[in-house]
């Protein structure tokens, strides 16, 4: 165990004095200290060793991964100290127009579609409780749903809202049914930085209650937007899902346009790109909202319009979409 551990320690150092980039460093520190690491995984069979070799490895791994993101902090604190920014107001400066970001184009033209169809646009705090983030929408404090998603959780009780699913609970409660709300908004979760995570991206939540809605309707939506958005034939599937807050639930990948499908870093390689999570309202949610599920039925729909809009414009790395380096709108002339 000591031998390996320490194979995972000078491994580290030799990628980050390989490493002129902070978004490297960011990569690397994904590599050896994210959820799929090494380290991860010799610190979850601690579970299954014998009492004696937790109380001889315990403290030694937990060390060792302190260790490793130690030499990681110090490596992005020192790349920081490298960088030398001055600025010379004796210049003339050439000042061009702005543009949109991205991401809000593409939320415009979501919302634009959906408004054309009749859906109202709401939107809601990004401040929530655990009450509308979880318990609302069908996932109690044992659920281990929880565990899927890394929350930001504020000294005050409440916490940063990891899905713009609360919308469907505060729409529900101020409008009652028949209902057709869209939601787009920003969504927090402590998520390890590579190519297509970020602990800062935008959903949009999609919501349609009335009486006789089928997963038919679901689709049609789907697919409508879709094609408008991209403006061309897409490659989709439909895979069967699990969200605690939709039954029976799906989830919609396409096609990933940066590689045609072929696998890079964007899609982890896979050719796809996870992009529609949806499914019909469970009857827990419609309870929670004040609607009797007895009478109405329903569909609900979130899109990630942060990976949407990579898909798009053909954005290999979703770091630079919060990069705040103005530069990069120059790409995006829409005003």
């Amino acid at each position: 165990m000591e031998e390996k551990l320490l194979k995972i320690k000078e491994d580290l150092k030799q990628a980050l004095n390989k490493a002129s980039k902070e978004a490297d460093v960011l990569n690397i520190k994904s590599e050896y200290v994210g959820k799929k690491s090494e380290i991860q995984n010799i610190l979850a069979s601690l579970k299954d060793m014998s009492s004696d070799d937790k109380r001889k490895y315990g403290s030694l791994i937990n060390n060792t991964k302190k260790e490793l993101e130690k030499l990681i902090n110090k490596k992005i604190e020192d790349l920081e100290n490298q960088v030398n920014i001055t600025f010379d107001d004796t210049i003339n400066y050439d000042v061009k127009h702005g543009s949109l970001h991205p991401v809000t184009i593409v939320a415009k033209e979501v919302t634009d579609i959906l408004k054309r169809m009749g859906f109202t646009i709401v939107n809601g705090p990004e401040m929530e409780s655990e009450y509308y983030n979880f318990e609302a929408l069908n996932i109690p404090k044992d659920h281990p749903a929880r565990d899927m998603q890394d929350t930001y959780y504020l000294d005050n009780g409440m916490l940063l809202r990891t899905q713009t699913s609360d919308n469907q609970i505060h729409a529900m409660e101020k409008y009652g049914a028949p209902l057709r709300i869209c939601a787009p908004g920003r969504t927090f979760r402590n998520e390890d930085l590579d190519a297509n995570h970020e602990n800062t991206f935008f959903q949009i939540e999609g919501m349609v209650i009335d009486k006789g809605v089928s997963i038919e309707n679901l689709m049609y939506v789907m697919q409508s937007v879709l094609s408008e958005v991209f403006k061309s034939e897409i490659k989709v599937r439909l895979r069967p899902g699990f969200f605690p807050f939709t039954e029976p639930s799906y989830e919609m990948d396409i096609s990933c346009v940066i590689c045609g499908g072929n696998g890079c870093p964007t899609c982890k390689n896979a050719g796809w790109i996870e992009l529609i999570g949806c499914g019909m309202v469970h009857p827990n949610v419609l309870r929670a909202g004040g609607i009797d599920p007895e009478v109405y039925t329903g569909f609900a729909f979130g899109i990630g319009l942060t990976r949407l809009a990579m898909m798009k414009y053909k954005i290999n790395d979703i770091r630079f979409l919060n990069s705040g380096d103005i530069r990069y709108l120059e790409n995006f002339d829409i005003k």
